[in-house]
Formats: C-alpha cells, sequence, structure tokens
C-alpha cells in the first residue's frame, strides 16, 4: 500500500466539552455510521443494561461519566477515522489537555439550552494556543433551548471563535422540523423516531422552491429562508484554508441522541478535516511524511483487562510506520524494545495490527519502561515536547490501611501515578506520601481502583496546600541552601526526581518568593 496514500486516509480528531453535552453519545453515532456497532447504547437510559461502547471502566458505567480517554476507530467512506473520546469532568481535565496533544483536529460539543459552559471555554483555549482546527457541534435540537443566531454569537464571544454556520435548524424542541445542510444544500426531515438506525435526506437546491411549503409548512418555510438570508449576510462564507489554520470554525446543528445531524457532520468532516500534521520536536520538526518512524506516548493505561495485569502505552505515531516484530529505540532509556503485539482499538476490542501509519494510535503492552510525554524512534534522538504536569489543586496524605498489602499499596500507587491520574509526592522530612490530583473526584477512582485492581485498602488524611511550584535553582547558591533549610518541611520529590515546593497558602507563596529570588518556582513541571 502506498505510504503516502495512507497518510492522505487518517484522520485523527479529538471530541471536547463541558460534561453532559452529549460528547459520549455522538461518539457512539459515528461508530454507528462507520458500521462499527449496529445499534447504539443509550446513554443514560437504565433500562437499557447495555453501556455506551466507549466507557469501559466499572467507575463510569457506575456514575454514567467518562472517566479515561478512549481510542476508538473506524474506517467511513475509504477514511481511517481515529477518535480520542475525553473525558469532559473537571476533575479530569489533566486527562484531556495530554489527549489534545495526540490530536490533529478537534470536534466541540456544545449543549443547546445550556450554551458555552466553563469547561469548554478552558479546553478550547489550549486548542487555541495549538492552533488546533475546531468544529463545532450544536446538540440536542429536539430539545427546548437557545435561539439559534444567540448561540452562535455566544459561541464568538465565549470562545473567541470566528464561525460560519454549515447546516442550520428548521423549527427547535417541540416544533424541530429538521435541518438545511448549507454545505451539501439539502433537508434531513427530522421524525423524531429512529435513535437506532439512520434518517433519510430530501435534496433541495432551491429555497426558493414552492415545495417547500409542502413539507415542512408555510411558516417554517419563510423563517428558514429568512434565517438563511441573515447568515449569508453576517457570516463568512466558509474557507477550508482558514480553517485548517484555525482561523474559522464551521458550526453544525443536530442531535445525537436521535441520530439527527451527524451523518452531514461526518461527510464534511472526512472533507475538510487535516490529515496527520507535523509536530515540533526538541530538536526539529517532524514531517508525517518522513520515511523513518517517530512517535510518543501521551497515555498509559492499567489493567485494561482485570483478568490479566497488563498495562497499555497508548502511542500516537507522528512519522513512518510502526511495524510489529521491529525493534525501536526508547530515547530516554537509550535502548531498543521491540513489540509482539502491538494493539490498535475499537473501544473494548483491540486487535493485533502489524503495520501502522501516521496519524494512527497504537496499545503497546508495557512492563513498566514507559511514561507519559516518552518518545520512541526508528534510531534518531527526538524529544516530543508539550505534555506538562499541572500544578494540582488538591492534596491529601495517603496510609496503608492494611499493613499486610503494603507492596499491592505501592505497586497500585507507582502504576496509577504513571497512568497520570494523579501526582506523587514524597516528603524530603519523612517519607510520607502525598497525592495531588487537578480534581477530589480522582481520590475516589484511585482508592476504588486500588482495592479493585490490586487488593489494597487506603485512606487519606487532609494536607493542607496551595499550590505545588516546581523549583529551579542553582544547587551551591546560598540562598538556595538557605531556602532548603527553612523550608524543608514544605519541600517534596515528584515522581521523576524533581523538587517540588508544597506552599501551605498564597501569603507563604508570595513571601517565599520576594525572600529567595534566585530561587524559580513554576507552575507545571515542563519549564524551558
Amino acid at each position: 500500500m502506498n505510504f503516502e496514500k495512507e497518510i492522505a486516509r487518517r484522520r485523527t480528531f479529538g471530541i471536547i466539552s463541558h460534561p453532559d453535552a452529549g460528547k459520549t453519545t455522538l461518539t457512539e453515532k459515528l461508530l454507528l455510521f462507520g458500521g462499527a456497532i449496529q445499534e447504539a447504547g443509550a446513554v443514560k437510559n437504565n433500562k437499557i443494561k447495555k453501556s455506551a461502547t466507549s466507557d469501559f471502566m466499572e467507575i463510569e458505567r457506575q456514575r454514567g461519566i467518562s472517566v479515561a480517554t478512549s481510542v476508538l476507530a473506524f474506517i467511513y467512506k475509504d477514511k481511517k477515522i481515529n477518535i480520542l473520546d475525553t473525558p469532559g469532568h473537571k476533575d479530569f481535565a489533566e486527562d484531556t489537555f495530554r489527549t489534545l496533544t495526540a490530536v490533529d483536529s478537534v470536534i466541540v460539543v456544545i449543549d443547546v439550552a445550556k450554551g458555552v459552559e466553563e469547561q469548554t471555554e478552558k479546553l478550547v483555549e489550549v486548542c487555541r494556543m495549538r492552533n488546533i482546527p475546531i468544529i463545532v457541534f450544536i446538540n440536542k435540537l429536539d430539545r427546548e433551548g437557545k435561539d439559534a443566531f444567540d448561540l452562535l454569537d455566544e459561541v464568538e464571544q465565549k470562545l473567541g471563535l470566528t464561525v460560519t454556520p454549515l447546516s442550520f435548524p428548521i423549527g427547535m424542541g417541540y416544533d424541530f422540523k429538521g435541518i438545511y445542510n448549507i454545505y451539501e444544500k439539502n433537508i434531513n426531515l427530522f421524525s423524531g423516531n429512529s435513535k437506532q438506525n439512520i434518517e433519510e435526506t430530501i435534496a433541495f437546491n432551491d429555497i426558493a422552491n414552492p415545495d417547500l411549503e409542502k413539507i415542512i409548512g408555510e411558516k417554517a418555510a419563510q423563517d428558514l429562508r429568512d434565517n438563511l438570508e441573515l447568515v449569508n449576510g453576517v457570516y463568512p462564507s466558509f474557507d477550508k484554508e482558514a480553517y485548517l489554520e484555525g482561523k474559522q470554525q464551521p458550526v453544525f446543528f443536530g442531535s445525537a441522541l436521535n441520530n439527527f445531524g451527524v451523518r452531514e457532520l461526518l461527510d464534511c468532516f472526512v472533507e475538510i478535516a487535516p490529515t496527520p500534521k507535523s509536530k515540533m520536536a526538541e530538536e526539529r520538526e517532524v514531517k508525517s511524511n518522513e520515511k523513518d518512524f517517530s512517535g510518543f506516548v501521551f497515555k498509559i493505561h492499567a489493567n485494561m483487562d482485570p483478568k490479566h495485569r497488563d498495562r497499555l502505552a497508548f502511542i500516537k505515531i507522528v512519522s513512518g510506520t510502526f511495524e510489529r516484530n521491529t525493534p525501536y529505540l526508547h530515547v530516554r532509556h537509550d535502548k531498543k524494545l521491540k513489540f509482539s503485539s502491538p494493539n490498535a482499538f475499537f473501544a473494548e476490542k483491540k486487535e493485533i495490527v502489524d503495520i501502522s501509519y501516521p496519524g494512527d494510535i497504537v496499545g503497546l503492552h508495557d512492563t513498566g519502561n514507559f511514561k507519559i510525554g516518552d518518545t520512541l524512534t526508528g534510531g534518531e534522538k527526538l524529544n516530543y515536547k508539550g505534555i506538562p504536569s499541572f500544578s494540582p489543586e488538591h492534596f491529601r496524605y495517603i496510609n496503608n490501611a492494611d499493613p499486610m498489602k503494603a507492596k499491592q499499596l505501592y505497586k497500585g500507587i507507582d502504576q496509577l501515578m504513571d497512568e497520570g491520574v494523579a501526582q506523587l509526592f514524597t516528603l524530603e522530612l519523612n517519607g510520607r506520601k502525598v497525592i495531588g490530583t487537578v480534581g477530589a473526584l480522582q481520590y475516589e477512582v484511585i482508592q476504588y481502583r486500588l482495592e479493585h485492581e490490586y487488593g489494597a485498602k487506603c485512606t487519606y488524611e487532609n494536607f493542607p496546600v496551595h499550590k505545588a511550584c516546581w523549583v529551579q535553582a542553582e544547587q551551591n547558591n546560598d540562598e538556595f541552601k538557605e531556602f532548603k533549610r527553612i523550608k524543608q518541611k514544605f519541600l517534596a520529590i515528584d515522581k521523576r526526581g524533581q523538587l517540588v515546593f508544597l506552599a501551605d497558602s498564597a501569603f507563604s507563596l508570595q513571601m517565599t518568593q520576594q525572600k529567595y529570588p534566585s530561587v524559580k518556582l513554576h507552575f507545571t513541571s515542563e519549564f524551558e
């Protein structure tokens, strides 16, 4: 198979949104169109005991939220689509930020009734910092919600985007009749009874045609004509180059639960979305069509299958081809490794693949060699950058609740921290372990997984810390020595062996910065 052609077939993207905007449901429906599943499991409906295909951790099924990023792939119109479904819950934002380093474009899902929510703003900001191309999907049109134009204004103002609608709703909530597809010039009528299968569309090139009244009624037809005239007057027409540069964002309307507007989104997406892009390493920029393999670890997931203690490292392929049973260089360890069973994913189903191309995500069985951010190459020393740890917001001491299981507990903590679920700090003074997380819900996830996957029980104790700051200073500097002596009970070592200062209040952080100006304090672990 032609290498360049394979790259051109790939589309790798993430789906991001505030919790409950319908991200997982949209992922399911995209799979339905890709023919990857026969019927979609309703995410909310407990009467059907079928859970969403992309949520496979027990705790996700109980809570109805996605905790870990799942990787799904399917073929649609001869394009290979790789979706990274990310957790929307803000307690798992770090996982989502890391995932954004592995995607070439994103789809942002917005709830028609709630509009732009806080978590969406944060995530879109990260995408804009990296100029990632964005498509907006406004979801749940079968419910009463905000006016379409108000929503478009809100997206422009709150997210700082330049939008151009490529489809437009006909009515909303009870009066919802369907969607006019501006991109393809046709009408998709809504019948409201097809959650499991796929709707028909009516081609409608000329909206001045009087047949429109027969199909959707006079009032709706008149409204649609007025609205489209307004759209043409107010919004710029779609410009693919501007979209790819992250300067213009197309908007689609629909209802993922009712399978509505999803096909339009997908058809347009496979046409306009970017193929795998080049990526900056510390040494140079690496292009996707280079012949030599390179890739990086953006996620590690332990115990995907509780029956076998396995850890999978998820690798995004940046350049070249990744082949089974071929030795590759693990840059940080400077040693060659080869993999006999690299996995490709379809939610819970994994299959072994012989060859993967740029844009693909491969899962490698890992015995503890990998950390998040590691680079694998065909031999060149490259280090991909841009996967930092952020300063946690919550801190607790972790205590062993069962002295007989100390070994299991430490092994469990060690593996969960490699996964990036949370961060571990070891106090220099007494060696006590402190866990720092972005959100409080993570403590439950850690406790649950330690017990169910490692057979270890733990308890927590509050530890009042305002911020964790990574310390940068010259070792033999007298000021640094004094800082270490005075602040010793606030100093800890993180998992990479970096020194961290745990400030107990905003005031003490400020005083420390004034008193020891040569000691630099950073809020992320990656500083230049």
